[in-house]
């Protein structure tokens, strides 16, 4: 490339009222130019002085540009005879042209890992995680954020260094006291601070007990229909998940699956997710003497427990273990804001040392100032506060979700329990296509999970999980109204399809 033709290319592609200093542009462009064999190694660069006067910029602005491509080995400077472009062409070259170019989809599927395609293919987490009706998210607008901000800042005014460096093994023990405490009051949990290790939540959690108690091949039993993110993190792990279905008393196994052991149970006991049952005290003794003799570790995700309204509090299937296998989880993420990334787990004694520090081995943990700050939270009843006061809310936005279900498709139209939870399920009668729903609902700004895709191994009952957590009390009714508009039309098809197959 003749000196000319380089300041013409560097004139079209310099761009003067770009934030980017010249400099730096400059570099940018020759360094590609030199990647790409426009320029080839061996050749003369032209004076800077040349350059500059070219471009119209001081000689400064090329020398800078000049002596980072020097720096990073793109060129090469001999005393008294100028700067060449250095020869930096691979030495060993492929046989061929890549099998795919990076700007061609099928490359991330060919780059991907069998169990990433798996991973990314089956991904179920939604792009919109809050508005109407989203799952599982609760309404972070009613966080106290002001006595949140007071604690934080007490902290930070004078903030001691082992809070600002990385944690090590377990967590922040006063949370883990106080924690403890919580625990043994609200859900019967039996532990010691010891017990309980810190998390960023279940996702991690998962992860770590997958790692450190399972090896590839491994089985779980997955509540079907269940949480799809715990299968995700458990097939990540090299652990085979297995398919259990659910039904009014919670998982029930049948006798082929009996027969064959798993190394993990996974369970959302005191309000299964997605279907709302709870696990009935004839089927937690049963699991429990079953992981007792098959050396099976239950996990426990006591998911939702928080919010019950109405019946009485149920106690944690942990607090029934009288062998050490249950492995209790919990999280932060719908108590006071998912963005804070806090859970825990409450481990066997002998687990407790050993996972601490895989934790620190796997994932170097940090977030000790949100901990510290979440123990003085706890401590002095903020935290109490806020459940008593959220669940009073989200009693009220159920009731209200329900009534104008109720007012559209009659009192008689199946909806799941009532007692406890951020979302409700609203079945769907056999053949109507749920996806189809929650996708057309995306187009009035409506996010709705359809109940088929929390099914694995088979075809699952349609249905909508309906988030009314974080919607407003006043938009509950005509948010509904707008989901209405495509439910109906697939209610319909669903009906006259029958027809149309015998014709």
């Amino acid at each position: 490339m003749r000196d000319v033709n380089l300041s013409e290319v560097l004139l079209r592609r310099l761009d003067r009222s770009e934030k980017e200093p010249l400099s730096r542009q400059i570099y940018t462009v020759l360094r590609m130019l030199i990647l790409d064999g426009e320029i080839a190694a061996g050749v003369k660069m032209p004076a800077t002085r040349t350059l500059a006067t070219d471009l119209g910029l001081s000689r400064n602005t090329v020398m800078h540009a000049y002596e980072q491509l020097l720096a990073e080995g793109y060129v090469e400077s001999a005393f008294g005879s100028g700067t060449f472009v250095s020869d930096t062409a691979p030495r060993i070259r492929g046989s061929g042209p890549p099998e795919h170019r990076p700007d061609d989809p099928a490359w991330h599927q060919a780059a991907l890992s069998a169990r990433g395609n798996q991973l990314v293919r089956l991904a179920s987490v939604s792009d919109r995680q809050l508005g109407a009706f989203v799952a599982g998210v609760p309404d972070v607008s009613l966080f106290p954020h002001g006595i949140w901000n007071k604690l934080l800042s007490r902290h930070w005014r004078a903030p001691p260094p082992e809070l600002l460096t990385y944690a090590h093994g377990a967590g922040y023990m006063p949370l883990r006291r106080v924690l403890a405490e919580h625990l043994r009051m609200s859900r019967a949990v039996r532990c010691e601070p010891e017990q309980v290790v810190l998390t960023t939540g279940i996702h991690q959690s998962i992860g770590l007990l997958a790692r450190l108690l399972g090896d590839p091949g491994h089985t779980a039993w997955m509540e079907n229909p269940g949480y799809w993110g715990a299968r995700s993190m458990l097939q990540a792990c090299g652990i085979t998940t297995i398919p259990v279905d659910v039904d009014d008393e919670g998982l029930a196994p049948d006798a082929r699956q009996l027969a064959q052991p798993p190394r993990f149970i996974f369970v959302t006991p005191s309000h299964q997710y997605p279907l709302g049952h709870i696990m009935s005290l004839t089927r937690r003794r049963g699991l429990l003497d079953y992981a007792r003799e098959h050396g099976a570790w239950i996990v426990e995700d006591d998911y939702d427990s928080e919010f019950r309204f109405g019946g009485k509090p149920l106690a944690s299937l942990q607090s029934m273990d009288q062998h050490d296998r249950v492995l209790y989880l919990g999280t932060f993420s719908k108590t006071l804001y998912p963005g804070i990334r806090l859970g825990y787990m409450v481990l066997p004694r002998a687990l407790a040392t050993p996972f601490g520090i895989g934790l620190s081995e796997l994932y170097r943990e940090g977030r000790l100032m949100d901990q510290a700050v979440l123990a003085e939270f706890i401590e002095k009843g903020h935290y109490a506060t806020h459940l008593r006061r959220m669940r009073q809310v989200y009693a009220r936005r159920q009731t209200l979700l329900r009534d104008a279900i109720t007012a559209q498709f009659g009192a008689d139209w199946p909806i799941s329990t009532h007692e406890a939870g951020l979302h409700l399920v609203m079945h769907l009668p056999a053949g109507t296509d749920d996806l189809g729903i929650a996708i057309a609902a995306r187009t009035l700004g409506l996010t709705v999970r359809p109940l088929s895709r929390y099914y694995e191994g088979s075809a699952g009952a349609p249905g909508l999980l309906l988030g009314y957590a974080c919607v407003p009390d006043n938009l509950i009714g005509p948010s509904f109204q707008r989901l209405v508009q495509v439910i109906t039309p697939a209610l319909e098809h669903s009906r006259r399809a029958p027809v149309a197959r015998r014709a």
